[in-house]
């Protein structure tokens, strides 16, 4: 078993950044990818930014240049550093890898209003 939790969300003005992160722990001896992911009011959830083990990184066209996904394997938190946010941004993140099966966490609010 995994266990994912984020932090870090908010209201945040148009332009503006936040940070997310996602602490995983339990099984994370098999964790490699890990992945962010957000889920709009009415639509569906999409993928945002993939990190691998060896610190491989991609992107979404929609975030490329804006966001950036990191991780800290000592301490088992990946992190998505959010800059120029648009009130498109706004959504529910979330965390998600997978081990003998898919682990999502429980998902942290962006909110980008004026």
């Amino acid at each position: 078993q995994v266990q994912l939790v984020e932090s870090g969300g908010g209201l945040v003005q148009p332009g503006g950044s936040l940070r997310l992160s996602c602490a995983a722990s339990g099984s994370i001896s098999s964790i490699n990818l890990m992945e962010w992911y957000r889920q709009a009011p009415g639509k569906e959830r999409e993928w945002v930014a993939t990190i691998t083990g060896a610190g491989g990184r991609n992107y979404a066209d929609a975030v490329k240049g804006r966001f950036t996904i990191s991780r800290d394997n000592a301490k088992n938190t990946v992190s998505l550093q959010m800059n120029s946010l648009k009130p498109e941004d706004t959504a529910v993140y979330y965390c998600y890898t997978l081990g003998s099966k898919d682990y999502w966490g429980q998902g942290t609010q962006v909110t980008v209003s004026s």
